[in-house]
């Protein structure tokens, strides 16, 4: 009879905790504390990718359900018009974790105090175009956009070049904002990388999910080397090698590299435009994995600025395998590479050592040019 009235007793304590502790975070929620909102420069806006991507950033797909945002918009006067069109269409989207917009022609007022800074904006490679040339066109650009940068900008602000080419677009945006930690100015290389999963996947007819470390190594041009070495695919009985699965050696090292290295191109000649959804689709991957982490055991791949790792010439903005936490990323470290890959590892690394002689020789020549304008 003792048991039953101890135990009549315990049942009674603890539904009182239990109603006492919903009572308290009843009374507690409504004083919840938002986060403070995280303003996100994005140039070049008025453009097709631009219009992709703003939706994503304002709906949480970059930062998270739960982080407020603060859109900044740059493009040029030309597209002042389609530029506001764009915010009306952000304010009409009642985007709830949207804390306002601004749309902007003045580089200054764009970056403004913003955290982070996704760079769209920048001169195309037209057909007939050669590469050189490309770089020539955007050195003006980026060293504009560098400078307001580093003196408007948050102190811990994060770079995201996009504009092609983009390893070097970000390379003369790292040397005409020194005082920008190298750390925090990144090229895309995501959608390359998301590009590549999508091929193993499909290949293997399993969720793109499943397949994980795939790297792609080098410049976000046709010389990049999409490597499966060392990627894996979640079965049933446990992670296997997807070179294991595939079982075809000929096709992961010819068909497979040529089709993600084209894309691209591909791409281009079936829409009549270039790659849109997916390359928003891969900022916000890139962004989100960058500030919010990478799964334990997982990398992505992330253009650099190298230090020395895998025999990279330093200084080089180069796309290597990462893992993120904290904010940070850092390349992952002692991946075996053998002769096939080495070969392909230094053919891009080569190309990159040529398109940084042509930046520097662009910027000299426009830091020439600006002297002897301010003399006049």
């Amino acid at each position: 009879m003792d048991y039953i009235k101890l135990f009549e007793k315990a049942m009674v304590v603890s539904s009182s905790v239990a109603l006492f502790w919903k009572i308290i975070k009843h009374m507690w929620s409504p004083i919840n504390v938002e986060k403070e909102p995280v303003k996100v420069l994005v140039t070049g806006a008025a453009g097709q990718i631009g219009y992709a991507l703003m939706p994503m950033i304002a709906r949480g797909v970059m930062l998270g359900p739960d982080q407020p945002i603060i859109i900044h918009m740059l493009d040029t006067e030309k597209a002042a018009e389609a530029l506001n069109g764009l915010k009306m269409e952000l304010i009409d989207g009642a985007f709830p974790l949207l804390r306002g917009v601004v749309a902007t022609t003045d580089v200054v007022e764009a970056c403004r105090d913003v955290n982070i800074a996704v760079m769209l904006g920048g001169k195309p490679r037209q057909e007939g175009t050669e590469r050189k040339d490309c770089i020539s066109m955007n050195v003006s650009i980026y060293k504009a956009q560098a400078s307001a940068l580093e003196q408007h900008a948050a102190a811990d602000c994060k770079v995201l070049v996009v504009a092609n080419p983009a390893n070097t677009n970000a390379l003369i945006l790292k040397e005409s904002a020194p005082s920008i930690p190298e750390k925090n100015i990144t090229c895309l290389m995501r959608l390359d990388h998301n590009r590549a999963l999508g091929q193993i996947a499909e290949k293997l007819k399993v969720r793109v999910s499943d397949v994980k470390n795939i790297i792609i190594w080098g410049n976000h041009s046709s010389t990049q080397y999409p490597d499966v070495n060392h990627a894996t695919v979640a079965t049933s009985s446990g992670q296997r090698s997807v070179r294991d699965l595939i079982a075809d050696n000929e096709w992961l090292n010819t068909e497979f590299i040529t089709t993600v290295q084209q894309r691209g191109e591909a791409i281009m000649k079936a829409r009549k435009r270039s790659s849109v959804l997916s390359a928003a689709s891969a900022v916000c991957d890139h962004m989100h994995d960058w500030l919010l982490g990478t799964p334990k055991g997982t990398w992505v791949s992330m253009g650099v600025c190298s230090d020395g790792s895998y025999g990279i010439p330093p200084g080089l903005i180069y796309s290597f395998p990462v893992s993120c936490q904290n904010g940070e990323w850092s390349i992952v470290q002692g991946l075996k590479i053998d002769e096939f890959s080495r070969a392909k590892m230094d053919a891009t690394a080569n190309e990159l050592i040529e398109e940084k002689s042509q930046a520097y020789l662009c910027l000299d020549r426009f830091c020439s040019l600006s002297s002897t304008s301010d003399e006049e």
